[in-house]
């Protein structure tokens, strides 16, 4: 029970809402990598460029994401599935597992899973629940190839289709 006295299940409603799929990275004072899958991402002003993100309490990558003062957003593609899944896994080895490389200013850039990264200043942060909602200026963008974003909706990844016969792109999922 909520405390409106109503039984809301926010997972049911945000299952139906498909999203982007990204990896919020940062580096501690110390130069460790941190890094996690977020779908928790939301334009809030174009100017000045700032985004938010929504990160689990307790996370090292929130930490380091507040630690820094810092944070990259890497958009993945549409073939990164992969690091989607083991950024997500709690590997504590990922950065092992997967190419980056450290960037001045925001956290490692996932070079062959993005499309396009966000360097970003973290500006402010609030903690709603379990999650702190950091508010983050964008101070460089990076884009790596043309974006065929990842897609994550309905429990399952997808992909944008093209549809010869319309003029709507349609989400592929794929299990």
């Amino acid at each position: 029970m909520s405390h409106t006295g109503y039984d809301v299940d926010v997972r049911r409603l945000m299952v139906g809402f498909p999203t982007g799929v990204s990896v919020v990275t940062a580096m501690t004072r110390d130069g460790n990598p941190w890094g996690m899958t977020c779908t928790s991402l939301c334009s809030v002003a174009p100017d000045p460029p700032s985004i938010l993100v929504c990160l689990r309490r307790g996370s090292p990558t929130l930490d380091a994401v507040l630690d820094s003062s810092s944070l990259a957003v890497n958009l993945l593609h549409r073939t990164a599935r992969p690091a989607a899944e083991l950024f997500s896994s709690g590997d504590p080895d990922r950065f092992n597992r997967i190419p980056w490389v450290a960037a001045p200013h925001g956290g490692p850039h996932l070079i062959d899973a993005a499309h396009t990264i966000a360097d970003c200043a973290v500006s402010t942060a609030h903690t709603v629940g379990d999650h702190v909602v950091v508010m983050a200026e964008i101070v460089m963008i990076t884009s790596l190839r043309t974006p065929a974003p990842l897609l994550y909706g309905m429990r399952r990844y997808g992909v944008w289709t093209d549809d010869d016969d319309s003029n709507f792109l349609n989400y592929d999922f794929i299990s």
